[in-house]
């Protein structure tokens, strides 16, 4: 039977919509197909259901979602009573129910609905869609007494009416009461009760749905700028000196348009970050000149400066009667929403309760949710030397937003929070380090010349070469004051991975006597004799390991052996069970020839290294991921038809099909993700999508948590002791 999760409430403005996201990113962790049913639904669009068929790719078609709308709930309730509403809108949900694994059911929003017990009816379609509860309170303006005996008085009219309650979450509490409301509830009803605070960012409108409400004209801005959240108001009449003073940081300015003064002045203030703010309205349709609009332009770019022909009065009042939404429109409000559920939230236990069937396929989207849950597990810190870039920044947000890593981003900090503000971006409790003028930076330089002496490296020159952001953020890893580095979204491969080889090392590299204490612990894997990489090649049912498409042009027969190892390594920590395809053009002993031979010895020289694992080769392509093809070419191979990780012969065959399999099936390529160096770093396409970053810092983060341990020994050791 479908296991189904009813979202619902005890009365309007409880902000569930939180818990509606929180819960739907718990789903797709666990399973493919999870379908959305909203019993009853008000003209216009749906927002919440926008957002998630956006954010989670979802293909149910809308008109399956909705039961009906509450004008047509009300006149069959008067008209036929209310069995028989409720039996038109079972036989509805189990039209959804029948297509998927699990379903969401977003409840009713007692906003104008004319039904004068909703809460009793919610609880009815709970029980008759064989849904379990999870109920809403809202805690927003009320005391900390009020908002405990509201949630326990929730709890008790659920739980008689006969509905499953899978845990109360009472939202949207003062921040100063939230411990103490959660330190109360615990332990005081049979559920589980979560207390979420207050988030100011979430109820703030953003500039665009400002400017859509009040009609008004974009003079200055860009998309960006438009999507910023307006967290305050502050309006203009005081002279400039003391205006200035009165600025908050996220604040809309609100002035007449003639009062170029203190549009110039908030916009330079934005510019140098005292404070950034979401951007300035115009009152009395009027606007400054052309001379002045061009340098606000230069002083702020992006930033939104909007005009309205009302004057300040009535443009506040509108201003003060508006409140943000989560839509499609507002991903990053979606980022927030979902880092306060995952924050307040004891995710682990909540989707244990659920008890959604787990699904034996592994979809992009569940893989890329398992990152960020593994990552989120054991915080980490990982240094992103490309600070000033606005893609970078963007992905930062992102991470810290939803409580994934620690993050220090590198560049001139002026710079770094002057781009952010550009961007709208909050950058929280981000570290922010200027190589060049950094307290580090001396002692960087001794450690580099030390590790470079024979090479001939002075600590003069090193001292040149620390202010390098890759190299001063190698060394931050190597000095443990970061867990792990991200770059290349600007820099080429070679500029991100050569201050890895020269400081950090590969795991085969254990020269010192610290070093073979490191391979003793398993910090250091001493079968790692190259730096080689994969990629994550997210289809539409599984994920598959490809290695090595970008670092190492021809590697011989002992550096593949070594590659494979790696990967296989990779993709377990990553929860792929290794099923390794050593590839080539023949399978089996059906072709000879020089590159035959070396995928054949690659083959030989794992299968002594390492017996545990499962390795197939020489084997082609077809033969390793189809079962029909295997059958006939390698029958009763435990890797045929079934490889997870595939390993190619050269960089030109592994570079061409990930990319050409990215293209062709349309699959999510995550990498590439380096392996062998003694401590995480990777490297980004210089094409790199925001998610992208996102994926890539996880894992990195996630590589920095528990090294495999590796207790076969190299083949060089063996040589050693023999």
């Amino acid at each position: 039977m479908t296991r189904s999760v009813y979202v619902t409430g005890i009365d309007r403005g409880d902000g569930r919509q939180v818990v509606e996201l929180g819960v739907m990113e718990l789903l797709t962790r666990q399973v493919d197909r999870v379908g959305v049913f909203r019993p009853l639904v008000h003209d216009g669009p749906d927002r919440l259901f926008e957002l998630l068929r956006a954010r989670y790719r979802l293909s149910q078609d809308p008109a399956t979602v909705y039961g009906m709308d509450y004008h047509e709930a009300s006149a069959l309730q008067a008209e036929q009573g209310v069995d028989e509403l409720v039996s038109t809108l079972v036989d509805r949900f189990h039209r959804v129910a029948r297509a998927y694994d699990v379903v969401l059911v977003l409840g009713t929003d007692y906003a104008d609905t004319q039904f004068p017990d909703e809460l009793s009816l919610n609880a009815r379609l709970a029980n008759e869609f064989g849904a379990s509860v999870i109920p809403v309170v809202g805690g927003r303006k009320q005391t900390a007494e009020s908002v405990l005996a509201e949630t326990r008085n929730a709890y008790r009219a659920y739980d008689g009416l006969g509905c499953d309650v899978l845990a109360m979450v009472t939202n949207r509490v003062a921040r100063a009461d939230r411990d103490e409301i959660a330190e109360q509830l615990d332990g005081r009803l049979p559920v589980p009760c979560y207390v979420l605070p207050d988030e100011p960012a979430l109820s703030a409108p953003t500039v665009a749905q400002i400017a859509h409400t009040l009609g008004a004209k974009v003079v200055l801005g860009d998309d960006s700028g438009l999507a910023r959240d307006a967290l305050d108001f502050v309006f203009g009449g005081a002279m400039l000196p003391n205006f200035l003073g009165a600025l908050t940081p996220g604040c809309l300015v609100v002035t007449p348009g003639d009062r170029a003064d203190l549009v110039v002045g908030s916009l330079a203030a934005h510019s140098a970050g005292t404070p950034p703010i979401a951007g300035v309205l115009l009152t009395l349709n009027e606007v400054p000149g052309d001379d002045i609009l061009t340098l606000a332009a230069r002083l702020a770019p992006g930033t939104p400066v909007l005009s309205v022909p009302d004057n300040s009065f009535p443009t506040a009042a509108e201003l003060f009667s508006l409140e943000g939404k989560l839509n499609a429109a507002t991903p990053r409000k979606a980022e927030t929403a979902l880092g306060l559920f995952e924050r307040y939230i004891d995710t682990s236990d909540l989707l244990k309760r659920v008890s959604a069937p787990s699904s034996d396929r592994l979809t992009p989207m569940m893989f890329e949710h398992k990152l960020l849950e593994r990552a989120r597990s054991d915080r980490r810190r990982v240094v992103l030397p490309e600070g000033t870039e606005a893609r970078v920044l963007h992905a930062a947000e992102v991470l810290l937003r939803r409580g994934v890593c620690d993050l220090t981003l590198l560049g001139p900090v002026d710079q770094i929070r002057k781009k952010a503000a550009d961007l709208g971006i909050d950058l929280g409790d981000c570290q922010l380090i200027d190589p060049a003028t950094s307290e580090l930076r001396d002692a960087f330089a001794e450690k580099y010349a030390r590790l470079r002496a024979h090479k001939g490296v002075t600590v003069e020159l090193a001292y040149d070469v620390v202010s390098d952001v890759n190299y001063f953020g190698t060394l931050m890893v190597q000095e443990g004051l970061a867990d792990g580095m991200v770059s290349g979204s600007v820099h080429s491969t070679a500029a991100t991975i050569r201050p890895g080889f020269e400081i950090i090392r590969t795991k085969g590299a254990a020269r010192s006597a610290s070093d073979r204490a490191a391979v003793g612990d398993g910090r250091a894997k001493p079968d790692a004799s190259i730096v080689s990489s994969v990629f994550f090649m997210c289809l539409a049912d599984k994920v598959l390991v490809y290695g090595d498409c970008a670092v190492n042009p021809d590697p011989n027969a002992e550096q593949l052996a070594d590659i494979a190892i790696q990967s296989a390594a990779t993709a377990e920590q990553f929860g792929v069970e290794p099923r390794i395809a050593m590839l080539s053009y023949s399978t089996g002993t059906s072709g000879s020839g020089a590159d035959v031979d070396k995928v054949r010895e690659a083959t030989e020289l794992v299968r002594e290294r390492r017996p545990d694992l499962k390795i197939e080769g020489p084997i082609q392509y077809d033969a390793a991921v189809e079962p029909s093809v295997a059958a006939t070419k390698l029958p009763g191979s435990e890797v045929a038809g079934q490889a997870t990780v595939l390993i190619f012969p050269d960089l030109n065959t592994g570079n061409n099909t990930y990319k050409a399999v990215q293209r062709s099936a349309g699959a999510i390529a995550v990498g590439p993700v380096l392996q062998g160096l003694r401590k995480p770093v990777n490297d980004l396409s210089r094409g790199a999508l925001v998610q992208d970053i996102v994926n890539t810092v996880a894992i990195t983060a996630i590589q920095a948590q528990s090294p495999v341990p590796s207790p076969i020994p190299s083949l060089s050791e063996k040589a050693t002791a023999q």
